[in-house]
Parts: C-alpha cells; structure tokens; sequence
C-alpha cells in the first residue's frame, strides 16, 4: 500500500531551515579515492562509518581521561515509532550535515533528528499492510544510506515488505523520477517468480551506495527449520541511483552454463534457495569493486537435497561494481551444514605484512576467524589450508572431505567443544557439566550435526555456536596502526537433526532436539541459538562469554582479548558460587566496536543491577594499545547497535542504539563534558 505515503512524511519549517545546508556541505564523491573517505571531516555518512566498513573516525575530543565524565547530549525514544516498543534496535544512524538519519521502530520508519538536540525534523513511513506483516525480516532494520551529487540528496533503505525507498534527505519526500513514486519493488525484476505479500525475502541491512550504484542484499526466515527446500533464492542487484533502474543481477545459486554451477551435484541448483547476503557489503570505489558475504542454501543444518560443494553458499564474493561481472571468490565453509553463513561487512584494510604493501579484504566470521585477502586478485594474504573434517551419518546427506582453516590471524573465539571447555567455577558444577555433556556429541570444529536420539546423542555440540563467533555487527578497523577489533561471544548450540512433521517441510531433516532426560533436561529456553544448555542455571561453557580481541592486521598476529560485559546478574548471585571468586565474565550478545584516534568503545549487552540499585549496563573505553579499561558511562538498557561518533559544533558526539526485554528502542547520545 502506497496511498497513505505521502501524508505520513511531515516536515516542519524549522526542519527546512534546519536541513538547507546538507546540499551545501561538500558531498560525498562518487569517484572518492580513499577508501576511508566518510569520517574524516566529522561526519558518518555510511553504516559502518565509511564504504570500507572500517567503524573509524580520526576524532580525538573523547580521551581516557574524559570518558567517564561525558554527558547525555540528547535521547531519542522509538515506542511510538510503530504498534508495539521495538526491544532489539539494532540500527547504526548516519549524520550528515548536522542531521542524524535513522531507522527506527517496529514499522521501519525513517527519522531527521537535529544531531545536537534531537529534535526531530521529518520522519518518514511507509504503511505496506499485509505485505509488512507477512515479512521475513520486520521491525527498525540495522540502518539505511546516504547518496549527494552535491545538488541532490538522498536516504535511501529497504521496507520490511522488501521495498527499496529513496527519500529527498532534506525533506523527507519520495524522490521523483526514482522507480515509481520513489519505489523500487524489489520481488519483481529478480529473475524468479514471486508472491509479491507472502514471498519469503525481506533485508536487515542498509543498502550500500558506490560510483552511483546501489547495491541491494536478500535475507530470508531462519533456516534451521525452513518452510521447503526451494525457497526465493538471494540473488544480488545493482541499480542506478537516480532512476532505480536495474543495472545488472547475480546469481548466487548459478544458473546453468554460468560459473560455479558444476559445484551443484544432480541440477540441485534448479530445487534450492537462500544463498543471499544478509549482512553488510563493502566497496572500493577506487578498483570498482563490491565485496559481499554470501550465507549458505537452504538448509542451515541439512543438505542433502543439495550435494556439492554448492557455490557460492558461505563465500566471500568480490563483484564489478558497474557491470556485477565476478572478479573473484573464495568459499569459506564447503556445503554448509552449520549455519556459518557470513554475517559481516568485510572490512578493507591497506596493511603491510612483511615489507609489502597489501590492498587488503579481512572477513569476520562465526567460525571466529578473521579470512584475510588480497582484495584485488583474491589470494590469501597467509595460507589458508584445506584439512581434513569429519563425516558424518545422517542419512541422505553430502559431506564435503575438507574445509579451509586459516593459517593466521589466529581464531578470536573458542572453536570445538571437549571436556576441558565446560563449566569448571566448582567441582560439583564441572562434573555435573560433565554428566550433561555425556547426553551429546563432542568434537572439534566442522563436527557435523547428528540425527537427535534418546538417549543420545541428543545433537552435536558446536562451539562457536549458530549464532556466532562474531556476527552482524562485526570488527572495527584502525588504519593508523593496522589493528583490527572485534567483540565475539562464546555459547554452545546444540545441532541435533529430526524428521519435518508431514507438510511441515520437504526436507529430510530439520533443526530440533529430542527431549533431554535426567542431567540433560536442565538445558531449556531457546531462541535463535536453540536450546540454552545450562548446569544449575549457570552456562555449560566456561567464560568468558563476551570477549573483545584485537588482532595486528601487519603481523597477523593477536595482541589482546578482554572479557567485555559485565557478569550477570544470575552468575553473580548464584546459590553455587557463594564465596567464589569470579573474575568478570564478560557476557554473550551482538554488540559492535568503535575505534577513535583515542579509543576502542563498546557497550555491555544486557542488563545488569549496579550496588547502587540502578539497573542497566555500562558503555567502557578501552585502550587500543593494552585492552586496558579506561572508563564506562551508565545507560539504562544494553547496547543492541552498533555505535557511531561525529563532531558538530566544536564537540564530539557518540550515538548508539539500546534497548532490552522491558524497555523500548532508543538513540543515546552522549558528547565531551561542557
């Protein structure tokens, strides 16, 4: 429904004055050079800071010796923002100009804020009924992008019915001559048939716009139990900025005759889907080049509709910008059974390994290794070697022999689950660990899932879990030192195999777990991990749960992990642990990093209740060099997007997104003590 779009973009006088110098400002050039452009003049024009997806900015107000001291510039509430409070606002806002553009609220609508007051100016939503309730991928998103030629300005985002919008950035106003209407329908002109309400493809992530190409992703439901084995395939798009004409279109499940479909066994491309990219893409605008993380076909855990290595499911995937033509790729996990599928930016790095200068591309991943490339010709900056991996038994399923291991940088994470990695604060705790551990399967990394059966093995134990490892919010880049840092989160998820329901599905298998029996049962609750497989309450795996890493881009080498998070709440008051000494364990969650001139900032996630009563979480700076705490700030729910920071005014601003079970997205700013 578009009938209503117009009435629903207001704008108020004082908006327009407010926002009639952005056009003025110098805009961001679509031949920029510097693959880092985007932060150096104060402001954040991209998602991630800049098209390189680094979350740098050169800006040096914040310091450790004022980090405690920064004061509430402004708060921005979301609840009204859609029908119910949206408690997991993931989005990252730009600013530009003075003006803060954010998706916010369970309807994904688009705010102008006043970037030192937020006050708004304009907002922007679009009311697409029964399309919008049957979405895949609802609510805020992680963010949108900003396009100028220096005359014209435009927001540019993906509605949940998976609709791509181009907005006036001054007003708020559909752009003319931009699709129809400012639309551009993104189910149609895919090279596929789709229901245009139910069809299951939506995106998260915010459009990513170079040389006057904007590049649009796919993401789909949950695939540990999809709904069939054909679902939409993910293929990716280009399209010209002005006109939302289509420029050209890649198959990521490929066709026949094109590139990669031979690693389709028995024409199992023609009966697949997913294999789109969910996560942040990158560009260099220099080399014309767009690189993207490709998730893995349908399913996440079973594959056996699918034999073959199956490209380019969980490949990093370098295309021309202009034309979408492939320059190179590189498979990370071969027939993926996992759910590894990449969820982050890639990030481009110019580093030096011994004595050579290297265009670099370093991906993050669940698996909790950076993948570091050439990112012009595809190579490995360090060898990557294809191991030997275990096969499994499911019945009917395809077992790729090998899968690639990094060589360096070393893992961030925890990878393989065996006894020495579970509980171990007692040792009454570590041996009933034990005991629940006895109820599944145990192995390294790339263990594959089990047919779930009682006794056991209930399921395969995976350490990174599902859900990362790193996930979406990924790493951050200093490209003044060639460190990188990424937060990552230790949680094991069970990966255990049952037949569908009949008419549930037309796989053989899907996620699920048969019920646990004595010691198992204890395991409970869920989400998207799965079952949460607890001892007593308490996590199966030893901390720390939640850890920042930061790791020499010139050296591949790790120079410092930290636990980041506070211990929560229920750890610190257990009955168990009374008069046990607990280091902080750091906690598991999607939490960003931010890298200054100064700093390394990232949030708790979660909720904590301080001695002083107050329940919330901290925002902590820490020293680039040591990993060394430097200083935290309160707020009153967990960070769930990833940070930004400009300067306006002479002052240096940090906004993140928070919310939390409870309590309703919100924007916090915070700026250098007055």
């Amino acid at each position: 429904m578009i009938s209503r779009r117009r009435l629903l973009a207001s704008v108020s006088a004082t908006a327009l004055v407010a926002l009639a110098g952005v056009s003025a400002r110098p805009a961001q050039s679509a031949q920029s050079t510097s693959i880092h452009a985007g932060t150096g003049s104060g402001e954040w024009r991209s998602y991630a800071g800049d098209l390189a997806s680094t979350r740098y900015a050169p800006l040096d107000q914040i310091t450790r010796d004022n980090f405690g001291q920064l004061e509430v510039a402004w708060r921005f509430k979301t609840d009204a923002f859609g029908p119910r409070p949206e408690i997991n606002f993931e989005g990252t806002p730009l600013m530009v100009g003075g003006v803060i553009y954010s998706t916010v609220g369970s309807r994904r609508s688009i705010v102008a804020l006043d970037a030192a007051t937020g006050e708004l100016l304009w907002t922007h939503r679009e009311d697409e009924g029964p399309r919008g309730e049957a979405a895949p991928r609802r609510l805020s998103g992680r963010g949108l992008a900003y396009w100028s030629d220096g005359t014209d300005s435009r927001i540019l985002y993906v509605t949940p019915g998976y609709r791509l919008i181009a907005l006036d950035a001054k007003t708020g106003i559909p752009s003319r001559g931009f699709g129809t209407d400012g639309v551009v329908d993104l189910k149609l002109n895919n090279d596929q048939t789709m229901d245009l309400v139910n069809g299951e493809i939506g995106l998260h992530a915010a459009p990513v716009v170079g040389r006057n190409v904007i590049v649009i992703g796919a993401a789909h439901l949950s695939g540990g139990i999809p709904r069939r084995m054909n679902n939409e395939k993910g293929y990716i798009r280009g399209f010209d900025v002005r006109t939302g004409r289509r420029l050209w279109i890649f198959h990521t499940i490929p066709h026949l005759g094109e590139f990669g479909n031979d690693t389709w066994e028995q024409e199992s491309f023609a009966n697949t889907g997913n294999a789109g990219v969910w996560g942040q893409m990158s560009i260099d605008e220099e080399l014309g080049i767009v690189y993207m993380p490709v998730e893995l076909p349908t399913g996440d855990y079973y594959g056996g509709h699918r034999p073959g290595n199956g490209l380019f499911g969980e490949s990093l995937l370098a295309l021309d910008l202009m034309t979408g033509q492939r320059k190179w790729h590189y498979q990370l996990v071969h027939h993926g059974i996992w759910d590894f599928d990449i969820p982050a930016a890639p990030i481009l790095a110019d580093i030096t390994v011994n004595g050579r200068a290297i265009k670099a591309v370093a991906q993050p991943t669940k698996q909790g290794w950076f993948y570091v490339f050439d990112r012009v010709t595809g190579q490995p900056v360090w060898p990557i070697e294809e191991r030997p991996v275990a096969k499994g038994e499911v019945p009917g399923e395809w077992y790729a022999p090998t899968q690639p291991y990094p060589t360096k940088p070393p893992a961030y994470d925890r990878q393989g689950v065996s006894l020495d990695d579970l509980i171990d604060f007692t040792p009454a705790l570590k041996a009933e660990g034990a005991r629940l551990a006895a109820n599944y399967k145990l192995g390294p990394l790339f263990t594959p899932p089990v047919v779930s059966t009682r006794p056991g093995p209930l399921a395969t134990l995976a350490l990174p879990s599902t859900g990362g490892g790193a996930n979406w919010p990924g790493g951050a880049f200093d490209p003044e030192t060639g460190m990188i840092y990424v937060h990552s989160s230790t949680v094991i998820s069970p990966l255990g195999l049952v037949p569908p329901k009949p008419g549930q599905s037309d796989m053989r298998f899907i996620r699920g777990t048969a019920p646990a029996t004595g010691a198992a049962a204890e395991g409970g609750g869920g989400g998207e991990d799965g079952p949460n497989l607890t001892v007593q309450g308490l996590p199966l795996v030893k901390p720390p749960y939640g850890r920042i890493t930061a790791i020499d881009l010139n050296k591949g080498d790790l120079v410092w992990q930290i636990a980041h998070g506070e211990t929560p709440d229920a750890i610190r008051n257990h009955a168990a642990l009374q008069g046990v000494t607990i280091p902080r364990t750091g906690r598991a969650g999607r939490v960003g990093t931010l890298v200054t001139k100064t700093l390394v900032i990232a949030g708790d996630p979660g909720f904590t209740t301080f001695p002083d009563g107050r329940r919330g979480a901290m925002l902590r700076a820490y020293d680039k060099a040591t990993g060394a705490e430097l200083g935290a700030v309160y707020m009153p729910a967990g960070q769930t997007g990833a940070a930004m920071t400009y300067l306006l005014g002479g002052k240096q601003y940090l906004v993140l997104a928070i919310s939390g079970a409870g309590f309703g997205g919100e924007l916090m700013a915070f700026r250098v003590p007055s």
